[in-house]
């Protein structure tokens, strides 16, 4: 709504006639975009997701979130990629996160994987679609960006009064939440219990899905960095939302690419292009034109099973229409969509 009554005021020229086709046109547009109350809006999102026509009764994966922590539009940003709205996708705006849903039909457990800053948002459609309640949530997290973990600040008392969440983290990760305001108040108040990781150790997180840690390599100011191997009882998938390049990492990405049926990989930028003020060796992320080089000698059945996330407010991937995106698609990768379902 902001946004369209912005247009409407810059868009003000002088002229009866033209005024008032003008004003016609917004009209339209603000009619557009306010099609109802928020609950509307939510009950009618939800309503849109989006079936997998394989779905049975194991477990099932929703992605909440694809875009990198600044989200869309992304603060400073003056580029037409954050202030048209034509250009992205109306489902590129959330920070990455996964959900899960396991119901074996006596016991429903949900998995959230990430607290982003839209953790309010992102819950309430998990636990609307999985039927579930707060306390059959547990939340894994990646690494101490803030992206990845800030929306932990919403279970506390200023918010939820959230009561004894499971959140699992590795050691680093543990301590720095349990030394350091206001996260350690989330731990004295019983808001979280923090569960510990380590790495390569399988966890059984529900009676039907297995979760294990692998560490790669980032930026680890604060915590050690993650993905997680996701096994359920039919499927499983890698998330890997944050590395540094691929062959600084101990495994190989084709290896892992194996061993899972399918796989979230970081896209934070498209190629180098992209972000030209900023010092890139800062941000070492790969490139997904780089990612696709390392795998394009692999048999179309591997190169399907890459599905990348993650990106950058400046990364074309996230505008459907745009070259990009077409050629990532027509190299035999997929690129993740807010709302996306696959069943474990």
């Amino acid at each position: 709504m902001r946004s369209c009554l912005l247009l409407m005021h810059s868009c003000r020229i002088p002229g009866h006639g033209v005024t008032f086709l003008i004003g016609f046109i917004l009209s339209a547009f603000l009619f557009a975009c306010d099609s109802g109350s928020p609950e509307t809006r939510e009950a009618q999102d939800l309503e849109s997701l989006p079936m997998d026509s394989s779905f049975d009764s194991g477990p099932r994966l929703l992605v909440l979130g694809v875009a990198q922590d600044g989200g869309m539009p992304h603060m400073g940003c003056k580029k037409a990629c954050c202030r048209n709205p034509f250009l992205r996708s109306a489902s590129a705006r959330s920070v990455v996160s996964l959900g899960l849903v396991d119901d074996d039909g006596v016991d429903a457990k949900g998995l959230l994987f990430e607290a982003t800053p839209q953790l309010t948002q992102q819950w309430d459609v998990l636990s609307e679609w999985g039927q579930l309640q707060i306390e059959d949530v547990s939340i894994f997290l990646t690494h101490a960006h803030i992206g990845h973990y800030s929306g932990l600040m919403f279970l506390g008392r200023e918010a939820m009064g959230a009561n004894a969440v499971p959140v699992f983290v590795m050691p680093k990760f543990r301590a720095f939440l349990q030394s350091n305001g206001p996260w350690n108040q989330l731990v004295e108040l019983g808001n979280i219990v923090l569960r510990g990781l380590k790495e390569g150790e399988t966890l059984q997180a529900t009676s039907r899905i297995d979760v294990t840690p692998l560490t790669v390599p980032h930026r680890d100011e604060y915590s050690e960095t993650v993905g997680f191997r996701v096994q359920g009882p039919k499927r499983s998938f890698l998330f890997i939302p944050d590395i540094n390049k691929w062959d600084e990492w101990d495994r190989t990405l084709r290896d892992e690419l194996s061993r899972v049926d399918r796989a979230y990989i970081d896209a934070t930028f498209f190629d180098a292009s992209e972000v030209g003020h900023r010092d890139m060796s800062e941000i070492p992320h790969p490139f997904m034109v780089e990612t696709m080089r390392m795998l394009d000698s692999l048999p179309e059945e591997e190169r399907n099973k890459v599905h990348f996330i993650h990106m950058n407010h400046t990364n074309p991937c996230l505008n459907p229409e745009s070259d990009a995106f077409e050629a990532v698609i027509q190299a035999g990768y997929h690129i993740a969509q807010e709302g996306d379902e696959w069943s474990l």
